[in-house]
């Protein structure tokens, strides 16, 4: 009895006031996503992807936009099957003495040379893409977690002001996938609900136009409604300081990119960091300046507290932690294909990745459906009857055959 009040203290019920900033998720998810292009081995990918939907399956919602983790889950694996199909029709550019089957091969022109359609198929050369499928594969499980667990619209009202006016092109690009799948979910339903298949090709044809248009629907109505309220309005300023804006925050956006590519990749070790701080800096001095021109008021603004901070600095925490163990661990985190080996577990890289398992101690609780009522409340008060952000409720319609 004494353990469940600290339990209570420690993650508390999602609410409002307690409700982790979703900007939080996003570098956690970020960090994980990072840590997964540091390594080709398959037994910390799945580590990983395990640590991710964990932490998803303790703390996702009931909204609507949450339940998306499955379909890149899905899209992951299609991603690694179709790797590992263009591997055995198209060949692999690792050298192999393992055949394992033979396939008739396509002349192909002189212009096309190292392109060859069948030939050789090698176990050297299906290993190694099983393991360069299974890095993609867990890249986007990773920004699925981001999709489940942040939502959409508390993360677009956190955007700073220099980025308002691409907050209604951002509205329609972030919620079409979450909206994408909640449309399927209900459509299926429904058609349960009638005694009609809900799988299978024929029914994806059927369902399939009305899903992506109502999605599409959707997700502009709200950019629409953003639109007529002031998103995006700017106060007027000198067109020198709009200049300098605009390029001190697309010049440290470019800077970023090309620091964060220079360490995550292996070649660019020695000018990643300096050109990712000082794109850094630039980037931030543009969003302070663009601030200045926003005449945007937020109502509620989102906290960004200690909890964000344990979130975010244990997805920055993975991916530093994998950084590092290139440097001692090298043939540990990248298993060779040739010659054929069994990949081993790191201990230390290994243990590293749990550290992502954090966020399932101090983020809210979230509040579903069913869930007992917590002493002292009434069975009514405990359960809500929708997320607070899945949004208003809507009608399950299914198009007229």
């Amino acid at each position: 009895m004494a353990g469940a009040p600290a339990a209570r203290m420690s993650a508390p019920r999602a609410a409002r006031g307690t409700a982790l900033h979703a900007g939080a998720w996003w570098v956690w998810a970020l960090g994980l996503a990072a840590a997964a292009s540091r390594t080709t081995n398959p037994l910390l990918l799945a580590l990983l992807a395990a640590v991710a939907g964990y932490v998803v399956a303790v703390r996702r919602t009931d909204a609507p936009w949450a339940r998306s983790y499955g379909a890149f889950v899905k899209l992951g694996l299609v991603v690694l099957g179709i790797r590992l199909v263009f591997a055995f029709v198209l060949g692999s550019p690792i050298p192999g003495t393992h055949v394992l089957v033979t396939l008739p091969e396509l002349p192909l022109p002189a212009w096309a040379q190292g392109v060859r359609v069948g030939g050789r198929v090698t176990a050297e050369g299906m290993l190694f893409a099983l393991y360069d499928g299974l890095k993609l594969a867990t890249l986007l499980i990773c920004v699925g977690a981001a999709n489940a667990l942040a939502s959409p619209a508390r993360l677009l009202k956190s955007l700073p002001g220099a980025l308002y006016e691409a907050g209604v092109a951002v509205v329609v690009a972030m919620t079409f996938a979450p909206n994408l799948v909640a449309d399927v979910q209900r459509l299926r339903a429904a058609r349960r609900l009638r005694g009609r298949p809900d799988r299978g090709f024929k029914a994806l044809l059927q369902v399939g136009l009305p899903v992506l248009e109502g999605a599409l629907e959707r997700s502009v109505a709200l950019a629409a409604a953003m639109d007529a309220r002031g998103y995006g309005r700017t106060a007027h300023v000198p067109a020198a300081v709009r200049r300098l804006t605009s390029l001190l925050t697309l010049g440290g956006l470019l800077g970023v990119c090309a620091g964060t590519y220079g360490l995550l990749g292996d070649a660019g070790g020695g000018y990643g960091l300096p050109v990712l701080l000082a794109g850094l800096a630039a980037a931030l001095a543009g969003l302070w300046l663009g601030g200045r021109r926003s005449v945007r008021t937020r109502y509620r603004p989102e906290p960004w507290g200690a909890r964000a901070w344990l979130v975010s600095g244990s997805g920055v925490a993975v991916a530093a932690l994998l950084v590092a163990a290139n440097g001692y661990a090298p043939a540990a985190l990248h298993p060779p294909a040739v010659p054929l080996t069994a990949p081993v577990l790191p201990l230390w890289p290994a243990l590293s990745l749990l550290v992502g398992l954090v966020p399932a101690v101090p983020a809210p609780v979230p509040a579903r459906a069913g869930r007992p009522a917590p002493a002292g409340r009434s069975r009514s008060a405990a359960v809500p009857s929708r997320s607070a952000d899945s949004g208003p409720p809507t009608k399950t319609k299914e198009p007229a055959q």
